[in-house]
């Protein structure tokens, strides 16, 4: 097969999955979308979303994307649930289940215990006359013209629609809830994602000896000895009390070489900026992030609220962290 038709095949694809999404738009201004958040928002329990096969699949990402933005939810196997699974359902609970016909076997068997738990129950499918679609307390219609696949046969727009119904429940919940990043970061320790959102200035930068630190009076050449040393780029300037006077970095270095400074005889007071960025302990490690890329500097003295120097940190100790 040419290269040119199989990119049109892919594009195809593409295309009818996009139609498929875009016409979900009418199901979400039909009222039975906000009941569905209605009866999650309400739950006491836990939202337990159930399906077969490929809608399965779908069921368990959705599950997790529930679970990771503020709504409590697992996913159960509908075959394992008639096989003792179903004790996992409390009647706190609220059941999710997916299914494109509507009539999917293993849900259908699970009905009954459902209904007498008194549990609400949300459908989504793409058939709204099915069984499922007429026992639920909400069904979201998720149905589609037709399949990705040529043969109409292998779920591909029905999955991505309903992939993508999941999404929009999570995210109206989201919102619903007030849901913050410092709440998604609790729920994601792990990975670059955590580590962004939890990690702070406190957890990696340098203190005591290791934070790079002269005088006003500093001979410039004592300052680079000192950055050199400590190896950060720049060094913290402070005065008699300990406060931070100001900072002297490779930058400034560079200016006064321009200026034809005499680097044997001047001092940090005459080249240092003095009006220079700072962070505080417990700021997010992220937020120093930002201050750098915004200002385009390396390093950042850390101070309290009395302006008394107790750390410094740079662009390297960001990357080591994995907050870049």
């Amino acid at each position: 097969m040419k290269d040119d038709k199989l990119q049109e095949l892919g594009l195809a694809v593409v295309n009818t999955e996009a139609k498929a999404v875009a016409g979900l738009a009418d199901t979400i201004r039909d009222p039975a979308f906000v009941q569905a958040c209605r009866l999650m928002l309400d739950c006491q329990g836990r939202v337990v979303v159930t399906g077969m096969g490929k809608s399965g699949h779908i069921a368990g990402k959705i599950a997790a994307t529930l679970a990771s933005t503020g709504t409590p939810a697992f996913f159960v196997h509908p075959g394992e649930a008639s096989h003792g699974d179903l004790g996992m359902i409390t009647a706190s609970d609220v059941v999710l289940a997916l299914s494109n016909s509507g009539e999917t076997g293993e849900i259908i068997t699970i009905l009954p215990i459902i209904k007498r738990l008194h549990v609400p129950l949300i459908a989504m499918t793409g058939t709204p006359e099915s069984t499922l679609s007429r026992e639920a307390d909400a069904n979201i219609h998720v149905g589609v013209e037709k399949e990705a696949c040529p043969l109409d046969l292998a779920p591909t727009a029905s999955t991505t629609a309903a992939l993508a119904m999941g999404d929009a429940l999570a995210v109206s919940l989201l919102q619903s809830r007030g849901f913050t990043e410092e709440d998604f970061a609790r729920s994601h320790p792990g990975g670059s994602l955590g580590r962004r959102l939890l990690l702070l200035i406190d957890d990696i930068m340098h203190t005591g000896a290791s934070i790079p630190v002269v005088h006003p009076d500093t001979m410039l050449s004592n300052a680079l000895v000192e950055m050199t040393q400590k190896g950060l780029g720049m060094t913290a300037v402070i005065d008699s009390d300990g406060r931070l006077a100001g900072v002297f970095t490779d930058g400034d270095l560079r200016r006064a070489i321009d200026h034809t400074v005499d680097v044997h005889t001047a001092t940090v007071s005459d080249v240092m900026t003095v009006d220079c960025k700072t962070v505080h302990p417990g700021m997010l490690a992220a937020e120093a992030l930002q201050i750098m890329d915004s200002t385009m500097i390396n390093a950042l003295p850390v101070v309290d609220d009395d302006n008394q120097l107790v750390g410094a940190l740079n662009m390297h100790d960001l990357l080591r962290a994995g907050v870049v």
